[in-house]
């Protein structure tokens, strides 16, 4: 159900976008925001834009959700506020940096992320790989032109990973049963629960999952869906792909 309601919010962003590109189409308008680069871009380009710019806005909230509810991590990095961590961690242009990690990029830094050994941020690391997956998924491209071609099943892939990472991170724990990184909260007497990163998570799988199969029926190339539990999957091939 909530991978669903994730789908249904995922193709709302697709047809606000989709009317968007409309409205800056039609002759006359001045806040059109028209540039001739857009020549170059078909509607589905356009779309692809829109997909990857909301999916990197939620990777931005959860850098800043993780950081608030764990300020231990960007303490680590020796910076003086939350603020100046995501300078850090942020790019204003791609959506994220990725740091020295001995190599481990994508998929491994999650893990690293995740390891009850490690002793880094712990955000930062789970952050830039997530981003490094994803920037691999869309080709490490910014925008995308007509003669630009996603690769569905990259797109579907990262979906999926997406899924697992985030149970991962609600899972985690150290040797003494602490959660690695402090995310979802179950209500209780206390407090109401606060789902707002399966929010983000949700939010990003739907954009891929809605792109995938865009870029699938306008290449007629098909999608091996795969079928998993998500407590024991193993992470899918994007960068390697």
């Amino acid at each position: 159900m909530k991978i669903r309601a994730g789908l249904m919010l995922g193709a709302t962003i697709l047809l606000t976008g989709c009317a968007h590109v409309n409205d800056a189409a039609k002759p006359g308008n001045s806040n059109s925001g028209f540039e001739p680069k857009h020549l170059g871009k078909s509607d589905i380009d356009r779309v692809a834009d829109i997909h990857r710019r909301e999916v990197f806005s939620s990777l931005k909230a959860l850098a800043e959700k993780l950081y608030r509810r764990n300020p231990k991590e960007w303490k680590k990095g020796g910076f003086a506020s939350r603020e100046e961590a995501l300078s850090q961690l942020l790019d204003p242009r791609t959506g994220w940096r990725l740091p020295a990690l001995n190599g481990k990029r994508g998929t491994e830094a999650i893990l690293l992320a995740l390891s009850a050994d490690y002793t880094g941020d712990r955000v930062a690391v789970f952050i830039a790989g997530t981003g490094d997956m994803l920037n691999a998924a869309f080709d490490e491209k910014t925008e995308f032109f007509m003669l630009d071609s996603l690769t569905p099943q990259k797109l579907y892939n990262s979906a999926r990973n997406l899924e697992i990472a985030a149970w991962k991170l609600a899972n985690a724990r150290d040797m003494e049963g602490n959660l690695l990184l402090l995310s979802n909260d179950i209500a209780n007497e206390a407090q109401p629960a606060n789902l707002s990163f399966e929010r983000e998570f949700g939010k990003m799988i739907a954009n891929l999952d809605l792109l995938s199969q865009t870029m699938s029926e306008r290449g007629n190339r098909t999608i091996v869906r795969i079928s998993h539990s998500i407590a024991t999957a193993a992470f899918l091939p994007v960068l390697s792909f």
